[in-house]
């Protein structure tokens, strides 16, 4: 019998964000009414379906790490172990799987929260997916058969749920 180790990741866009403030940096803009309400909703609906990552890891923009803190809190994931990294804040997929696969072997489920177009293309770029625009709070889940997250790159993953806002309500594939 073979043993297969599987590592799932979660793919998090950021809720829909305030503009309502021109003075604010990029990095300050909060969440308005709507992601309020979004990133709770979306972390109820992952919590029903089971789905309880081992690591989050934010962008530092304020309305990333707000969206992350509303969904860890509905999944049972305390808010303060949210990590940070920079490489999610407009890097490019190049630095977003640079981040994963520092990663090791240690965590089974990872999620990270962070931004368009780069969500969006991560996305493609890892799995069997082929997703025009991840909308805001829209939230992909990508299984990989692989060992360690250093062999990230070495695999496609299979997108095995993907659901929105406005979705379905549950996770389910596009493919």
């Amino acid at each position: 019998m073979l043993f297969r180790s599987y590592k799932t990741l979660y793919l998090v866009r950021h809720a829909k964000s305030s503009w309502k403030d021109s003075s604010l940096d990029d990095r300050d803009r909060p969440l308005n009414k709507r992601g309020r309400r979004a990133a709770p909703d979306m972390g109820q609906r992952l919590a029903a379906q089971g789905h309880h990552p081992e690591l989050i890891i934010s962008s530092p923009a304020n309305r990333a790490r707000s969206t992350a803190k509303k969904i860890a809190e509905e999944i049972g994931y305390d808010p303060s172990l949210i990590r940070l990294d920079e490489a999610l804040y407009f890097s490019g997929v190049f630095s977003m799987c640079e981040l994963v696969e520092s990663l090791g072997e240690r965590y089974a489920s990872v999620m990270l929260f962070g931004h368009n177009p780069a969500m969006t293309s991560l996305l493609n770029a890892l799995s069997d997916a082929s997703v025009a625009n991840m909308p805001t709070c829209a939230i992909a889940i990508i299984q990989f058969e692989i060992e360690t997250w250093s062999d990230l790159r070495s695999e496609t993953g299979t997108l095995v749920g993907y659901d929105y806002p406005k979705g379905p309500g549950n996770f389910t594939s596009l493919v």
